[in-house]
């Protein structure tokens, strides 16, 4: 009986992200200079907790600041022998973005440190160091959705999308572990100028 139980969870199936929509909902621009509304550091420790409780990280691994209004994940130099998920290190976040989108992606500068690169219609291996995971970008109705799966079976999924006539920017960040706990984090930017 173990040896069948060892054979079936064995030939599980890995799951590949599905392609999404490239093609810009007529009308929809998220660009602008955007200011987190919700408190920073308490959006940090949600975040913390979230990466915390769908893949296991220890605290001290999880989030470092290089600036004052930026995270950046720590990076693990030894991925192949870590068990657990390693998505969160494709995870940004800033008080401040400032994003520009064109006919074909869009480009948030996180607190004017990091920039990330989002290709609509993208099906690509992204990089962080030696650590890499499939994504994709692209529309669901007028939201952008940006996922990202590691290795280990942790999905990353990013949801953009405007509300209250385009004043504000909603960003909801949910992780899923590889056994399907999920935990969910909405960060709420307030449109400058």
């Amino acid at each position: 009986m173990l040896l069948l139980l060892l054979l079936v969870a064995g030939c599980a199936a890995t799951e590949i992200l599905q392609s999404l929509d490239g093609t810009v909902p007529a009308g929809v621009n998220l660009s602008g200079n955007w200011v987190m509304r919700n408190d920073v550091e308490e959006n940090d420790r949600q975040l913390r907790n979230a990466i915390r409780h769908t893949d296991g990280v220890k605290e001290e691994d999880i989030l470092r600041r290089p600036g004052p209004d930026t995270t950046r994940p720590n990076r693990r130099k030894n991925d192949k022998k870590f068990k657990g998920g390693l998505v969160y290190v494709f995870l940004e976040s800033a008080a401040a973005l400032k994003v520009t989108q064109t006919k074909d992606g869009l480009f948030i500068s996180f607190g004017r440190a990091i920039v990330e690169e989002y290709l609509f219609g993208e099906d690509r291996i992204a990089s962080v160091g030696e650590v890499h995971a499939q994504r994709v970008t692209g529309w669901e109705g007028n939201v952008l959705v940006v996922e990202t799966l590691d290795r280990n079976g942790m999905k990353l999924t990013e949801r953009f999308q405007l509300i209250d006539d385009g004043q504000v920017l909603e960003r909801t960040i949910i992780l899923r572990s590889k056994k399907g706990e999920q935990e969910s984090v909405v960060q709420l930017f307030d449109r400058m100028g």
